[in-house]
């Protein structure tokens, strides 16, 4: 069941430009010139930004934490797993993300 979350998801990968929808570990995923920037994950959004600043955005975003798409302890540390809560900030990290890749 895709829920309004992943709805919202999907519409602003849409939405950005030069982007697609595509799949990443079997997670829906938005692409860029094939390179994964954003996916959706446990009904939250999760955004390729870089360490550093994940430091600096994982107390702003109280719940947020590095992606572990595996649940085995792996994170990736490039990414950022943001809670729905926080769903008004969702587009402004999808262009950060964006930027980040570029």
């Amino acid at each position: 069941m895709i829920t309004e979350h992943h709805e919202y998801f999907e519409k602003l990968v849409r939405e950005t430009e030069n982007a697609e929808l595509g799949n990443m570990f079997g997670k829906p995923c938005g692409k860029i010139n094939k390179k994964a920037f954003v996916s959706f994950f446990e009904d939250e959004m999760v955004f390729k930004i870089g360490r550093e600043e994940i430091a600096l955005l994982l107390d702003k975003y109280e719940g947020s934490k590095n992606w572990d798409p595996s649940g085995k302890n792996r994170a990736m540390k490039d990414w950022i797993q943001i809670p729905q809560e926080y769903k008004s900030d969702w587009k402004d990290l999808l262009l950060q993300a964006k930027t980040f890749i570029s």
